[in-house]
């Protein structure tokens, strides 16, 4: 009965994944039961890798390898003048896959608000700091429109205002309560077009 406990404490892992539940988690356990050698065996060995390797970056919040340096820090092909302030790295993919905006991103890695978060674990200080170093021009705020988000927003917004830079943030298309992530491309696209100027130190 040992393989059918293993087989159970599998099912309720796979079944804490976003989007799946228990029968989705059986099915998938079910696959990878009958493909042990084509899946299994090198998932098994893959996730001992990305536990092992996979880091934080400590500057911007991109997932990096512990062998390399940080991608999204050590950009050399291309070098911009803003950066796109995201909560977590779900939100820069989608962006990304999107094709809507070209320049850096900052991985919060959560909200102000959120449980157990504390604000020096939002990189938010190395953010002022990437602003300066980078010579940014703009700072576009891409939190989501939840009551957290725009906490976070404003915070953000108040950690750069004595900087030489202009902070904007998504505007419409964007619907109050809704999470980056799940928004499509239309949407995004919207909200990157109409982005709001939240800060200016042209006076």
């Amino acid at each position: 009965m040992q393989n059918i406990s293993e087989i159970e404490e599998l099912i309720k892992l796979i079944s804490k994944l976003p989007g799946l539940g228990p029968k989705s988690a059986k099915r998938i356990v079910l696959k990878l039961i009958n493909n042990r050698d084509e899946l299994v065996k090198p998932m098994a060995n893959t996730l001992a890798q990305v536990y092992k390797n996979v880091v934080r970056c400590n500057s911007c919040g991109a997932l990096k390898s512990n062998s390399s340096g940080c991608l999204n820090c050590e950009n050399i092909k291309e070098k911009f003048n803003k950066i796109c302030v995201v909560e977590d790295i779900a939100d820069q993919w989608s962006i990304e896959n999107s094709n809507i905006y070209k320049g850096y991103f900052h991985i919060l890695g959560g909200t102000i608000s959120s449980v157990g978060q504390r604000k020096e674990d939002l990189l938010i200080n190395s953010l002022v700091e990437r602003v300066n170093r980078d010579k940014i021009e703009e700072v576009i705020l891409a939190t989501s429109a939840t009551v957290e988000g725009q906490t976070t927003a404003y915070y953000i917004q108040d950690s750069l205002k004595n900087l030489n830079v202009k902070v904007t943030k998504l505007a419409q298309g964007l619907p109050v309560g809704g999470e980056i992530e799940s928004l499509d491309d239309g949407t995004l696209f919207s909200a990157f077009k109409n982005r709001s100027n939240l800060v200016s130190n042209s006076d």
